[in-house]
């Protein structure tokens, strides 16, 4: 089931802390067929409880502080990407050729937010790189879905077929996910074991003064960069010049951060330079693309003795789809997702990227729970997840049928799960100023930066004494210097 319990043993926590948990469940937030909204309180109540662990542990706390997770601030912040607003303006979320497209035996759905994916889309259908969305309707009707898929991977884009979920459980790609764990831990060496400087003052921010190295791109690895940067970490995001990101997807996810522009081959000797000094290095790119840069686990351990790497990706770094690129709503499609909350009519998608999001604050709950276990134990350690694995989990507690949300409240152990027993205490998510909201905190923020107006989602992660917003807004992609504050 889609709980926090399994999560949390998921990332070798104590299951004698998930006493310190409690959950207000909206019975209304993220309604689906499958547990979305479990998942969800799940993957952030992980999250917040490795921060509490940690935070207690660098404290000198006999015990975490309490953890709440709020279903109303859990709803906002997986759908962030949506209430962002820039001086008013709503963000442009998807380009007209990401979408679904009926084939001549069923769907596929393509990706092409990048102006690079985009061309190689176009390519692969034989069409000019000014078609519009009608030329390339017209020429994958006339295809086969799996026809289409494996032209547009093989010409660098991203294309996938709808599949059913008893068609994905039979791909060899299913079956590596399967043989995997949720999240995967490792040691990398003996490294000795990590000293913390005492935290004192309020907020306790459970990662101050350690230096994350963002390698990250899109959303789940931003999302669990974000997440260390509320906590206190020094984030700076590292990008190459030549591959510009979204601006309102950068704006999304950067707060708390910097962004530099490094190239990994020309910039050598400045990225070793950050390297000497960072404790947590994510990446976010295909498994293995960056292993030419030195930039693998075992490398980098290797320079660095006592490094956290954490890795993401779309399908894991296994099985015959490993190569392959891969974001939240294609991984929906292959995996049947679609499918479950679709109709005989048209597929249908997850009222959120849970994919991405859910994967984000567990990435960074693994982080977390990584120092921990060095205070104790040592080693340089590495963490590994994957949206598809993440989907398996999700797909695994399905309740199939009804749609989830009933429009009531409770309060109850997060650890019961969402049918335990509370009080109703107030409806779903509100904007501000809308009256009537149940919670100690509206789930909306607004804040003056150097990109203008910002009105954001707040972030959920929550634990008593803990911080409610990030230090710093978001700046322009790769205006900061390459070094650490």
């Amino acid at each position: 089931m889609t709980d926090i319990k399994f999560a949390w043993s998921a990332l070798g926590g104590d299951p004698a802390l998930l006493a310190h948990v409690s959950a207000t469940v909206r019975e209304d937030a993220l309604p689906a067929r499958l547990p979305v909204r479990d998942l969800a309180r799940s993957c952030v109540g992980a999250c917040a409880l490795a921060g509490a662990e940690l935070g207690a542990r660098r404290a000198g706390l006999p015990r975490p502080p309490a953890v709440r997770v709020d279903d109303d601030a859990v709803a906002t912040a997986f759908v962030s990407e949506r209430r962002l607003l820039v001086d008013g303006r709503a963000p442009v979320l998807f380009a007209p050729l990401s979408r679904f497209w009926r084939t001549a035996d069923g769907w596929v759905r393509t990706h092409a937010n990048y102006p690079h994916h985009r061309e190689r889309l176009l390519h692969a259908l034989g069409l000019p790189a000014n078609a519009d969305p009608a030329a390339a309707e017209g020429m994958l009707a006339e295809r086969a879905a799996l026809d289409v898929e494996d032209a547009v991977y093989a010409a660098g884009g991203l294309a996938v077929a709808l599949r059913t979920p008893e068609e994905w459980a039979a791909h060899a790609q299913a079956a590596a996910i399967a043989a995997r764990p949720l999240v995967e831990r490792g040691r990398l060496d003996a490294a000795r074991a990590r000293t913390f400087a005492p935290l004192d003052g309020a907020p306790l921010l459970p990662a101050a003064g350690l230096r994350v190295l963002d390698l990250t791109r899109v959303l789940a690895g931003p999302v669990a960069t974000r997440t260390l940067a509320l906590l206190g970490a020094d984030v700076l995001r590292v990008d190459a010049p030549r591959l510009p990101e979204l601006p309102d997807q950068h704006a999304d996810t950067g707060f708390g951060k910097r962004s530099t522009l490094l190239d990994l081959a020309a910039d050598r000797r400045a990225f070793e330079e950050l390297l000497a000094a960072a404790d947590v290095v994510v990446t976010g790119y295909r498994p293995g693309a960056l292993d030419r840069f030195g930039l693998s686990p075992e490398a980098l351990a290797e320079r660095r003795p006592g490094l956290v790497v954490a890795q993401v990706s779309a399908w894991g770094a296994y099985g015959p789809w490993s190569a392959r690129r891969g974001f939240d709503s294609l991984v929906q499609v292959a995996t049947g997702i679609a499918v479950t909350e679709g109709s005989a009519e048209r597929p249908g998608a997850l009222p959120a990227q849970a994919l991405d999001h859910g994967t984000g604050y567990l990435l960074a709950a693994a982080v977390l729970r990584a120092l921990t276990e060095q205070s104790y134990e040592g080693g340089s350690r590495y963490v590994r997840l994957a949206l598809a694995r993440t989907a398996a989990w999700l797909g695994g507690g399905a309740r199939m049928g009804e749609v989830e949300g009933k429009g009531t409240a409770k309060e109850e152990p997060a650890a019961q799960g969402t049918r335990g027993r509370g009080e109703t205490s107030g409806a779903g998510p509100r904007e501000p100023g809308g009256g009537g909201r149940v919670g100690p905190r509206p789930p909306l923020g607004e804040v003056e930066s150097p990109i203008g107006r910002l009105r954001y989602a707040l972030p959920p992660v929550s634990f008593d004494g803990g911080p409610h917003d990030w230090a710093r807004p978001p700046g322009p992609w790769g205006a900061d210097p390459a070094r650490w504050l």
